[in-house]
């Protein structure tokens, strides 16, 4: 078995999504999980864990690199929309969009429902209009290579009920994907966050599983985890509760992330998922059954990228 990577708190772990990750800038990845890292600790100087993984996924959203804020992909009608969430470990309270399109950072957004209303998930247009009266940052529109990849494939060959047919296995062979974090702040408080614009040429008004609780996310008083790739699979075995769960019974981050993922596979194949974990004494992991899952971990001594295409 696997050991843990042991961090002391503060703590964070992130992950760039599960997936093929062929023909990637691997250069442009790990700056971009680096930088991920040194602003989820950044923001542990001042804030909680919930703080941390915030910045951490709103990072990963600036970024370009990922599936994610301003690099999320196209859907099946040429638009983007987006989902995110956030989760407390100290109370189980959780924020989380679906479908929204106004926000550049839809964790921010999130982190609005989690904080600032007595809901769970707020959707689409409704979102979108809580994040303008907030004064949320606009989305400036799709990346140039977002678009161009949707032009690419929709020109490949068939419309309509053909090419939706086709997501799932482009969200096995696409290396980009949900973006996500887990953190532990020096009050011992767990929290997770994730966010994602979704799997390329998926039909409109399709919500993974990022802003659903126990399946894209889960954080309670002891564990935290956040889950990456195709979300009808995660929705359907409820993956990170489950890993909560484990956890809670063996104390054991490794086997409460390689548990999960072995069962992800054995239901619905290779190529499917990944997993991040970081519990209460600071204990991390990462794990997927896909070509790659970039992530990282680091505390105020260290910083590690691992997981790299």
């Amino acid at each position: 078995m696997e050991m843990p990577v042991r961090l002391t708190s503060p703590a964070i772990i992130i992950h760039g999504g599960a997936g093929a990750w062929r023909n990637a800038d691997v250069n442009a990845v790990k700056r971009a999980i680096e930088e991920a890292l040194s602003r989820g600790l950044e923001a542990s100087r001042t804030g909680s864990s919930v703080e941390m993984v915030v910045e951490a996924v709103a990072s990963m959203e600036d970024s370009g690199v990922f599936d994610a804020g301003v690099g999320s992909v196209l859907d099946l009608s040429g638009r983007v929309t987006m989902d995110a969430a956030v989760m407390r470990g100290s109370d189980l309270r959780a924020g989380a969009v679906a479908a929204v399109t106004y926000a550049k950072n839809p964790v921010r957004l999130a982190k609005v429902v989690l904080e600032r209303t007595p809901h769970v998930m707020i959707v689409g247009g409704w979102a979108d209009e809580l994040a303008r009266k907030v004064g949320l940052e606009p989305f400036p529109g799709p990346s140039s290579r977002s678009v161009e990849r949707w032009r690419q494939l929709k020109e490949s060959g068939g419309d309509g009920d053909e090419l939706a047919k086709r997501w799932i296995e482009l969200a096995r062979q696409l290396g980009l994907d949900t973006v996500g974090a887990a953190a532990l702040d020096s009050q011992g408080t767990l929290a997770a966050a994730v966010s994602t614009g979704g799997v390329i040429m998926k039909f409109p008004g399709r919500v993974g599983d990022s802003p659903v609780v126990g399946a894209g996310l889960y954080a309670d008083k002891l564990s935290a985890f956040v889950a990456t790739g195709v979300g009808e699979y995660i929705i359907s075995l409820g993956l990170s509760l489950r890993a909560s769960i484990v956890y809670s019974m063996t104390r054991d981050i490794v086997s409460a992330v390689e548990s999960q993922v072995r069962l992800i596979t054995e239901a619905f194949g290779a190529g499917t998922a990944g997993l991040i974990g970081i519990d209460y004494q600071g204990n991390a992991w990462g794990s997927a059954n896909t070509n790659a899952m970039p992530w990282g971990v680091a505390d105020r001594g260290r910083s590690l990228v691992l997981g790299m295409p």
